[in-house]
């Protein structure tokens, strides 16, 4: 049986006229592209054009929904409430979804962004708050996020499809856990470092989809080695939805 993988990319990050990353050059190289939906960044031509990349390269369109702060990238800790908190997933996941349909497709799943996703991970009220309204909203959607954490507990109760996440372009830390960025081996930009990461994460079996970021320096050129090495490793590249 050949081993897969999902490689996933955040994507679709440019708004106005700031633009992030290379995204014609990611969408070729990724299985799962998880969207910006206009709180963090994006804004409604980019979804437009991301729904376009995704469906001309077969990629599976996930929501990447988050704080409403477009001055901070969504990376800073807001105090929304859990209600705040699912009723702000609908705005984000309507507005990308809507952009899939008039063009043919659907989100498959939901990944939080930035601070959110780390809220996620350890708030059980604010997890399940996120997992009932994507529930509320389609049943059927995959939520991705990282193994054992409140996300992944919530999702479960909620009877939602989940998919565990690893990073290939991020430090961890001791205990596990992401080093935050801004501190000292928190983004990892040497292709040889980033590759190996991912093909181990890929063979250790404990994650469904690996992350790279297209905002980290040089990622087009960090998600083509990686999915060389994943290739030559004999792992087959496919998303999980």
């Amino acid at each position: 049986m050949v081993a897969t993988i999902d490689l996933n990319c955040d994507l679709g990050e440019s708004f106005g006229a700031w633009r992030s990353g290379d995204d014609p050059a990611m969408f070729e190289l990724v299985s799962s592209a998880n969207v910006a939906c206009g709180f963090h960044a994006g804004d409604p031509l980019t979804m437009r054009e991301s729904v376009a990349l995704a469906i001309r390269h077969g990629v599976a369109l996930g929501a990447h929904p988050g704080y409403r702060d477009l001055a901070g990238f969504g990376r800073r800790a807001l105090d929304a409430s859990p209600d705040e908190i699912g009723a702000e997933l609908v705005y984000q996941l309507g507005a990308l979804d809507a952009a899939a349909r008039v063009a043919g497709t659907r989100v498959r799943y939901v990944k939080a962004h930035g601070a959110l996703y780390h809220r996620l991970a350890d708030d059980p009220a604010a997890a399940t708050g996120f997992a009932a309204a994507i529930a509320a909203y389609d049943a059927g959607l995959w939520v991705l996020g990282g193994a054992g954490s409140a996300i992944a507990t919530a999702a479960d109760a909620s009877g939602l499809a989940f998919a565990r996440e690893g990073f290939a372009d991020r430090g961890v830390g001791a205990d596990g856990r992401l080093i935050p960025r801004g501190e000292p081996g928190a983004v990892l930009t040497e292709p040889a470092a980033v590759t190996a990461r991912a093909v181990e994460l890929a063979r250790g079996g404990d994650v469904d989809s690996i992350c790279l970021h297209g905002d980290t320096p040089g990622a087009a050129v960090l998600a083509r080695a990686v999915r060389r090495a994943l290739e030559d490793a004999g792992i087959e590249i496919r998303s999980f939805a």
